[in-house]
């Protein structure tokens, strides 16, 4: 049940988080860093050099993305918080809902019976 939660909810938003962390998370970190683009950090694997990773990619080189790599962490990372506390939130709930204490049974009706005699014998006495 736990992963089939998790595998629901990685799913409907993963591409919202794709977008938090690229569009809202990553500018912030970039500029602190001195206005790094992670999106665009690569290491070409070839002899010539790039001075984009989208001149590189139309020219064909074999190029290290790690900046994508690092974007992608990051989602990974938003997404299992999520995860992790959803999970937790049903669990607790579940525990509470065993923890709450069940209505004793009924007394069977032969101990209602003897019950009443014995009421009775106490008053007569």
């Amino acid at each position: 049940m736990d992963m089939a939660v998790g595998i629901i909810i990685g799913a409907a938003f993963g591409k919202i988080v794709s977008s938090l962390v690229s569009d809202v998370i990553m500018p912030p970190i970039g500029k602190l860093m001195g206005g790094v683009d992670f999106a665009g950090l690569f290491l070409n694997l070839g002899d010539e050099s790039y001075a984009t990773l989208n001149a590189a990619k139309e020219a064909g080189a074999a190029t290290l993305n790690y900046g994508a790599f690092v974007q992608t962490v990051v989602d990974f990372v938003i997404v299992a918080f999520a995860i992790f506390m959803l999970i937790k939130g049903l669990n607790s709930m579940r525990k509470k809902e065993e923890d709450a204490p069940a209505e004793p049974p009924a007394p069977p009706e032969d101990v209602l019976l003897l019950r009443e005699i014995r009421d009775v014998l106490q008053k007569r006495g």
